[in-house]
């Protein structure tokens, strides 16, 4: 369908040339019989016009004036059709050129280099034999001149020779001009041919560029935006025509790192944090070097997705290693637990050394435990996220957490600020990081309500996100800094591996979490959901 369009575009287009050209050739037309006209009226005709029949000669340069005028009108109409209106203006043109011939004396004025143009100009027009029509009736006009000359005039100023050259100087017009317009529409038509083709290719990249994930952006010498695809609008959180926050991070966060890289003092790759937002980018500069100046691509990667494919390779290095640690650790350790139970049920032991048992088998189920919480990194099944609707979800873990915990009615504060808010995200792996979440908030709050669970839709960045609150007493700046570290713990009997493990889920879900503010008066955290146009392209 698409080439028929293309097709009938390129039919149209040349038409309109064709046309176009013709007019020219009757301005042509209109400017040599107005010169003839000009001359007449003022009264300084020059030798050899009209010197044998000046009557004649202004009679036929009025008739030729006029006529090229009414063809104007019909070239504009386009009616009739354009091969009979070339036919038609050739063969007037030779008559017509004849007779003014005839009227200056024929072949020694001059106007056979008219008629030559006139037969040129056919040839050029009108592709075909016709050419050789032209040439043909031209030759014929010129001889039937000499040979009325000769008859009627009696006179001895014909000449069969100049004649005869310039015959087969219209017959050498003729070919060599139609062969030179067969050319030019040959060459036109592979121009055409390209053009569509460019076009075409150009329709693909665009295509191409507009569904890659990655966000691309090219910029000019200026920092003026020349292209820009989708990605990179959802990256940048753009809504509809609005291009602010665009604009904003090219001038307040990226200008800079790129005028750093061209002058040699910079990065070719750096990481960006986008102020009061959740989305963490990382720029790649590439300088496009054009004849007169420079164009800039630059490549916008989510660190979330780049975190999401490092995770899989560190899953599986982890994996190999744990099934290790666990065949050497996790049989000798439960010998040494069911030996410490034997040994504390022996009636010879002392309160002292029962004490010592109850260590053992302690630490022993401790140790086993962490065990059983990294095998979870590396046996943990692949993701497989569902769109669903936050709020029934919510309020359906929230009861059973409280039914676990034996919390109060008032224990838990739930606020949805948007209606219909959906997400995208493995249920069972959300149930894990919020369960993580919330047992560490009702292990640091005091008063009720203990938790506070906010589910809402960024108006920055469009993410959907869900905020767990606690009224404990915050967390120092060592704290945060190794919040989301492996083994890292503040409680004795704890493995440090639950934030840890509650991250990697999100991750793997191209969900962000983060420790959002922390103060004396309380702590929150924020899991941020991928961007809502993605959940509907992923579906």
């Amino acid at each position: 369908m698409a080439d028929i369009k293309n097709n009938h575009q390129s039919q149209n287009d040349q038409k309109s040339i064709n046309w176009q050209a013709l007019a020219y050739f009757n301005y042509y037309r209109i400017l040599l019989a107005g010169l003839f006209l000009l001359l007449i009226y003022i009264g300084q005709l020059p030798q050899p016009l009209g010197i044998l029949d000046e009557n004649l000669f202004s009679i036929v340069s009025h008739t030729y004036f006029y006529t090229a005028i009414v063809f104007s009108f019909f070239i504009h109409k386009q009616t009739p059709r354009y091969n009979l209106q070339i036919a038609i203006h050739v063969l007037l043109d030779i008559i017509i050129l004849s007779l003014l011939m005839y009227s200056s004396n024929g072949l020694s004025s001059g106007f056979g280099m008219l008629i030559i143009i006139a037969v040129a100009g056919g040839s050029i027009l009108r592709e075909g034999k016709i050419a050789i029509l032209f040439a043909a009736i031209a030759t014929l006009a010129v001889l039937s001149h000499e040979l009325y000359v000769q008859f009627f005039i009696y006179t001895d100023t014909f000449n069969y020779l100049h004649a005869g050259i310039l015959g087969a100087t219209f017959f050498i017009t003729a070919i060599i001009g139609n062969l030179l317009a067969a050319k030019v529409r040959q060459t036109e038509e592979l121009a055409k041919q390209q053009a569509i083709e460019i076009n075409e290719l150009a329709k693909l990249n665009e295509h191409i560029v507009q569904r890659m994930q990655s966000g691309i952006i090219v910029l000019d010498s200026n920092m003026n935006i020349l292209l820009i695809n989708e990605s990179a609008k959802i990256l940048l959180g753009e809504q509809g025509e609005d291009t602010n926050k665009i604009f904003h991070f090219i001038s307040h966060y990226m200008e800079g790192y790129v005028n750093e890289w061209l002058n040699n003092n910079g990065k070719q790759n750096v990481i960006i944090k986008i102020k009061d937002d959740e989305v963490e980018l990382q720029v790649s500069f590439i300088k496009l070097s054009l004849v007169s100046n420079y164009q800039i691509l630059v490549f916008l990667e989510d660190i979330a997705r780049l975190r999401q494919h490092a995770q899989q390779l560190k899953l599986a290095s982890l994996g190999r290693l744990t099934a290790s640690i666990a065949h050497e650790v996790r049989n000798p350790l439960g010998a040494i637990n069911h030996a410490g139970q034997l040994l504390s049920e022996s009636e010879a032991l002392s309160f002292e050394d029962k004490r010592l048992t109850e260590i053992i088998n302690d630490h022993s189920l401790r140790v086993n435990n962490i065990i059983e919480n990294v095998l979870s990194v590396s046996r943990r099944e692949q993701t497989s996220p569902e769109k669903f609707q936050i709020e029934p979800w919510m309020k359906s873990f929230i009861d059973e957490f409280k039914a676990r915990y034996n919390l109060s009615k008032n224990s838990i504060s739930l606020n949805i600020n948007k209606n219909n808010i959906f997400v995208r995200m493995d249920p069972s792996q959300l149930y894990q990081v919020i369960w993580n979440l919330c047992e560490n908030a009702i292990r640091y709050s005091q008063g009720e309500p203990m938790i506070t669970v906010v589910c809402d839709i960024s108006d920055v960045t469009e993410r959907p996100y869900i905020d767990i609150i606690d009224y404990g007493n915050g967390m120092s700046d060592t704290i945060k800094a190794q919040l989301f570290e492996p083994f890292f713990t503040t409680e004795v009997k704890g493995s440090g591996l639950g934030l840890y493990l509650a991250r990697e889920l999100c991750e793997s879900n191209q969900a962000a979490l983060s420790l959002l503010t922390t103060s004396t008066e309380g702590t929150t955290f924020r899991l941020s959901f991928m961007h809502l146009s993605k959940q509907d392209d992923l579906i």
